[in-house]
Order: structure tokens, then C-alpha cells, then sequence
């Protein structure tokens, strides 16, 4: 299935695509290339080649090798908060039952990318540009975070929302030891869910 997919990335569409859905055919080749290939080998010329177009399209899209990396750091991370989203809208749950539904879907997202996410921002290491999309993305988790935790907190939304900065940070330090090896994607999901519990606990007077 992998290779099918693949293959109908690379070959050119027989009907000419909208801006939208060539920008998409990109992304996805250049997901393949930093799969199969590594980060370092992502560039403009290269993703033409594979994409089966000329290098003024792929430069028409993205301009710099860097707005590629980030456009394609920002649709792999706009996937796992869209599977994250879905995982915990469904279905009402008890505080056990969400905090480990949170915790093993965000861990779970990390897992299910195989690492390019994480591949992808060591290859923007040191951009500014990439510092400033990573903040963004982080405090779309912490929203997220806090609206799924606070029917069951009974912290202020000020509170829970710094309790969720720091949580989510826990789940992205939790989630690269995993993609590193240091620990299964079952032991990650539940140090992150033992952290999420702790955390919305009040504070004693």
C-alpha cells in the first residue's frame, strides 16, 4: 500500500491540480523524501525531481529550502492535533478515562509520525522562523490541553492553563525519549498520564 501510495505521488497528475492540491502533492513527496531519505536530503530541487516538476513550481510554493521545512513541520504537526482532536471527542469519559485518552494519544501521535516531525525540526535547528512556529504550535496544545482537562479541574483557567504548559512540555520531552528508544510508546503514555494527574490536583492550604 505504502509503495502504491508512493509511486502515486512521484508520477505527474494527468489533469492539471489546483494551486492547493500541487501544494499538497509537495508536502506529501517531500514526507516521503525525509521518510526514505533523511532531512538533509529535502530541497527545493530535489522535491521537484521527485515530485515530477520543475523546479520553479516547487519554488513557487515554499521559495526557500526553510519555508519548505516549516510549511511541512506545520501540516505533520496539524495531523497529529487534528488525530489528537478526534481521539478525544468522542464519547464522554470520566477524569481516569480522558487523562489517559490524552495521554496515550499525544504520545501515540509522536509514534505514528516515525520521527519525521522530530527529523524535520532538528533540520531547522537555530531558525528563528522555526522557533517562533514551534511556540505557536505548542501553545495550539495547550489550548487544547486545558479545554479537554477543565470539566475535570477544579483550578481556575489561569491556573490550568500554565499547569497545561507545563504538561505539554512534560508530553513533548516524554514523546522524543520514545522516538530516541529510550522507553516504548506504552511506558511514555503512562509517565504522561501519571504527570497529568498530578497536575490538576489543587494546591493544599
Amino acid at each position: 500500500m505504502r509503495s502504491e501510495l508512493e509511486g502515486m505521488i512521484e508520477r505527474p497528475a494527468s489533469r492539471r491540480l489546483s494551486k492547493a492540491e500541487r501544494r499538497r502533492q509537495l508536502l506529501d513527496t517531500a514526507l516521503v523524501i525525509v521518510r526514505d531519505e533523511g532531512a538533509d536530503r529535502l530541497t527545493l530541487g530535489h522535491l521537484a525531481a521527485r515530485a515530477g516538476v520543475s523546479k520553479p513550481v516547487a519554488y513557487d510554493h515554499f521559495g526557500t529550502r526553510s519555508g519548505l521545512l516549516i510549511e511541512l513541520y506545520k501540516s505533520i504537526d496539524r495531523e497529529q492535533a487534528d488525530a489528537l482532536r478526534n481521539a478525544l471527542t468522542t464519547g464522554e469519559r470520566g477524569l481516569e478515562e480522558t487523562v489517559e485518552a490524552l495521554a496515550a494519544a499525544y504520545v501515540h501521535c509522536s509514534a505514528d509520525t516515525s520521527g519525521e516531525w522530530h527529523a524535520v525540526g532538528a533540520a531547522l535547528a537555530g531558525s528563528e522562523e522555526k522557533a517562533m512556529v514551534y511556540q505557536e504550535l505548542l501553545d495550539g496544545y495547550v489550548r487544547l490541553f486545558a479545554s479537554v482537562l477543565k470539566p475535570h479541574s477544579t483550578l481556575s483557567p489561569a491556573e490550568l492553563e500554565r499547569r497545561c504548559v507545563g504538561l505539554v512540555g512534560a508530553g513533548e520531552a516524554l514523546s522524543a525519549a520514545m522516538v530516541r528508544g529510550d522507553c516504548s510508546e506504552a511506558e511514555a503514555a503512562e509517565a504522561f498520564a501519571s504527570l497529568i494527574q498530578g497536575g490538576l490536583r489543587a494546591p493544599s492550604r
